[in-house]
């Protein structure tokens, strides 16, 4: 190994190593991770993160501006979404090498906003999607310095599934009619999906389009599992070549991108109506949400195969500096990309120099070479855009949910649906109340037992898993295995009421194996208290043994603790049986 390849910033084998977290970072500085990056460079790194950033560059244009394009904004700001982007994170961003920009988890929550308000005006469009940009950013940063990196984590793995596959579906959806050549009046991903088939029926596919578009595609997925081959750059040039030899765009009428403006991006306020307030908030915190969970998600993978700490905090606050820029310099809403990224590890990319490398070198081509990518037709683009939706669908392991735990993988595949159905912004809502749903009916309906004691093995145990477990006569056992709140209260006291009559025998005690109750609310301790009289006047005495102290505490508070009576609560349940056993007279042989 040579010296620059032993000078990675990557840890020695068997070694963990975490970040400085933001507390321990003195003033401004904690904020801005790229300074203290720039205080550890070294210099074996420049060569490594100068030809990372070149090769990026080589998927930075075209993957930009096609989804500039598919998000209904014309492709020179694809481009200004990436270069701007990539500097604010470079110095922001707390992750080492991931990579942000236009991406196609964002396209249709975009195309849903601009869409119906932009009134064919282009420049209209590009503010309202500025505007979602900023609405974006300003949300992940006060989110950040609020500390609420874990937001995110409220929603599901079968859940985040259902919400990417429909996104996925519906930018392919979006994306058909540039492929096959013609238009259709967008109303719906239903509807379109449904035009582009009548279309297709019709004979209006024009085929030199599609022939282009095909072809780009079929390049992008042959060589899409080989990470040395850059394939997205290979068919892109080949298209925008053959269009160009050929005189395709003369001739035979193939659509094409066009001449950039020459310049780099201003510093522009995206002014937008009153009318427009409303769904560009709401856009630009379906954004935000999008954005940080796939930001996270891929910030916490490169940080695991690195042994290096990303402060998920940090991480808000750069991918919302990084869209409040590109919202401010004419770009629009930016994540971080699945599909850049591992071409800048596989390049061998070492530090965020890399994405700064890219923005400049894009920037140059706009300011020498415009005319570049003029033949590049847009049915390529449309290709570009369609095979990166493809690798945003997930099928196997959904299988493997399947297999495992059924009724997940039917969320996964409703928030799929919703998404289809209803757009993208709804179903970011619908994926919200499925994973509510999905919590509070986890705690609604949790698993319950009644203990006993089987033979040869210590403890207390379900008497459905050990039917040969005996009980202790006169004592019910009783576990709970959930929080104690306002939605399963009623549930916990019908189960310990059933318990209770199907004893085999007269009850005297009943005891609350509370180890598993991480919490009680109001709700459910009043509940405890018409409990604790509905058992003494069967002349059954209340008893809980394990409870955690954080929740004895609450009890405290609502003074249930004082009507049970300290007496009432053990440590463990064999202190709850032994003491049971002392004060009543009971024939009991017990065992180990």
């Amino acid at each position: 190994m040579s010296n620059s390849e032993s000078s990675s910033p990557r840890p020695e084998p068997g070694r963990i190593h975490r970040r400085v977290k933001l507390t321990d970072q003195a003033g401004w500085a904690r904020w801005m991770p790229g300074l203290r990056m720039l205080r550890e460079y070294q210099l074996a790194w420049l060569r490594h993160d100068i030809m990372a950033g070149l090769v990026l560059t080589a998927m930075l244009v075209p993957v930009g501006i096609a989804y500039a394009v598919a998000s209904g904004i014309p492709g020179i700001y694809g481009l200004y979404a990436t270069i701007v982007p990539l500097l604010a994170y470079a110095l922001f961003g707390p992750s080492r090498i991931l990579v942000l920009g236009p991406d196609s988890s964002l396209v249709a929550v975009i195309l849903a906003v601009v869409l119906p308000l932009y009134g064919g005006d282009p420049m209209r469009a590009v503010a309202l999607a500025g505007m979602m940009a900023v609405v974006s950013g300003a949300v992940c940063i006060l989110a950040g310095v609020a500390r609420l990196g874990f937001i995110t984590e409220l929603l599901s793995k079968p859940i985040r599934y259902g919400y990417m596959n429909g996104i996925a579906l519906t930018v392919l959806i979006s994306q058909q009619p540039k492929l096959f050549g013609f238009s259709i009046e967008s109303d719906g991903p239903l509807s379109n999906q449904w035009a582009v088939i009548m279309g297709v029926f019709e004979g209006n596919i024009h085929w030199a389009s599609f022939a282009v578009g095909a072809a780009t595609l079929a390049v992008i997925l042959l060589f899409k599992g080989n990470g040395r081959v850059p394939s997205i750059l290979i068919a892109v040039v080949g298209a925008t070549i053959a269009v160009s030899l050929l005189g395709l765009a003369e001739g035979a009428g193939v659509e094409v991108l066009g001449s950039l403006p020459q310049g780099l991006p201003a510093f522009a306020i995206p002014w937008i109506t009153r009318e427009d307030i409303v769904p560009v908030l709401i856009g630009g915190c379906a954004v935000a949400m999008v954005s940080f969970a796939d930001t996270s998600v891929l910030s916490r993978v490169y940080a695991a195969r690195t042994r290096s700490y990303v402060d998920p905090n940090q991480e808000m606050v750069g991918l919302g500096i990084a869209n409040l820029a590109a919202g401010f310099f004419q770009g629009f809403p930016i994540s971080s990309s699945s599909s850049r990224t591992p071409v800048a590890e596989a390049a061998g990319a070492k530090t965020q120099l890399t994405g700064v490398v890219g923005a400049l070198t894009v920037a140059g081509l706009l300011m020498v070479a415009p005319d570049l990518l003029k033949n590049l037709p847009t049915s390529a683009l449309a290709a570009v855009v369609i095979a990166s939706a493809i690798g945003l669908i997930e099928v196997t392991d959904l299988r493997r949910i399947y297999r495992i735990q059924r009724w997940e993988c039917w969320l996964s595949i409703a928030c799929t649906v919703g998404v289809v159905m209803f757009g993208a912004i709804q179903g970011i809502g619908l994926a919200i109340v499925i994973a509510v749903i999905e919590f509070l009916w986890d705690g609604w309906r949790p698993y319950s037992a009644v203990l006993g004691r089987a033979k040869g093995i210590q403890g207390y145990h379900d008497i459905k898993r050990y039917p040969e477990a005996r009980q202790v006569p006169g004592l019910v056992l009783f576990r709970w295995d959930a929080p104690l709140f306002f939605a399963n209260a009623e549930q916990f006291q019908d189960r310990v009421l059933d318990a209770v009559a199907a004893s085999p025998t007269p009850v005297r005690w009943l005891v609350v194996a509370a180890e598993p109750v991480t919490s009680v609310d109001v709700t459910s301790a009043d509940m405890l208290a018409e409990l604790m009289g509905t058992l003494h006047e069967a002349g059954i005495e209340l008893r809980i043994a394990e409870m955690k102290d954080p929740v004895k505490d609450k009890l405290k508070r609502f003074g249930l603790f004082a009507q049970l009576g300290e007496d009432a609560f053990f440590p463990t349940v064999g202190t709850a049986v032994k003491h049971y056993l002392a004060t009543h007279a009971v024939a009991w042989d017990d065992w180990v």
